[in-house]
């Protein structure tokens, strides 16, 4: 079973109203679909909910819903955030099982970047993507995908085929002849500086003033 742990119970409650009522109690409204069982109605305490969302793992991993003495695996499908406090609205969870893939969002994570001669000559890390879709089955699910930056020249770039996948893992959207796109790049950075009208004239006189007293 997985490191995480969510304990929940049934509800037969439902509607706005009653959703309301359990968010002043402190909990959360969530639901359980898929696999060959119909949808289940959930509650999950708010605060136990935040503590494992602190943990970037928890996001792109199997859990283990725990409702009574009985245990699920399932993943965070979706999750419903206030836009102004910093609780959860809703939580949407999947059941999983070991003989049939998943589909998740995986964070990337990109090492060496202190090192890169690109980054030591001056250029910029630029990641174009942060995460990658993936498909897998459950027991190869990674919580990470790791990208090495750390022999990375300016101007080089690692494209989706160049992606390392762990054993058992697929990309949910492959890359193509034609459409293989940047996950990260090192570049420098140029500024250019705009000067808005009436100021053209200024710098020219200035410059013209400055010749002068040469």
């Amino acid at each position: 079973m997985s490191n995480y742990v969510i304990n929940a119970e049934f509800r037969d409650d439902l509607g706005k109203g009653a959703s309301r009522r359990l968010r002043r109690e402190g909990k959360v409204p969530a639901i359980l679909y898929g696999g060959d069982r119909e949808p289940r109605s959930l509650t999950v305490l708010q605060k136990d909910l935040l503590l494992l969302l602190q943990n970037e793992g928890f996001y792109s991993s199997v859990i283990s819903l725990k409702v009574g003495d009985k245990e699920q695996p399932a993943i965070l499908k979706d999750l419903h955030r206030h836009p102004a406090k910093p609780i959860i609205l809703h939580l949407d969870l999947q059941r999983v099982r070991d003989d049939v893939e998943i589909r998740m969002n995986v964070p990337l994570h990109f090492l060496g970047e202190n090192v890169a001669p690109g980054v030591k000559a001056g250029g910029t890390v630029s990641r174009i993507s942060n995460e990658l879709e993936i498909v897998c089955l459950p027991k190869y699910l990674p919580e990470f995908i790791d990208i090495d930056l750390s022999a990375m020249e300016l101007d080089d770039m690692v494209k989706l085929s160049d992606v390392k996948l762990p054993e058992g893992v697929e990309l949910a959207h492959p890359p193509t002849e034609e459409h293989d796109p940047s996950v990260v790049s090192i570049h420098m950075v140029r500024v250019q500086v705009e000067v808005e009208e009436g100021e053209e004239d200024e710098v020219e006189v200035a410059a013209e003033e400055e010749k002068d007293e040469d």
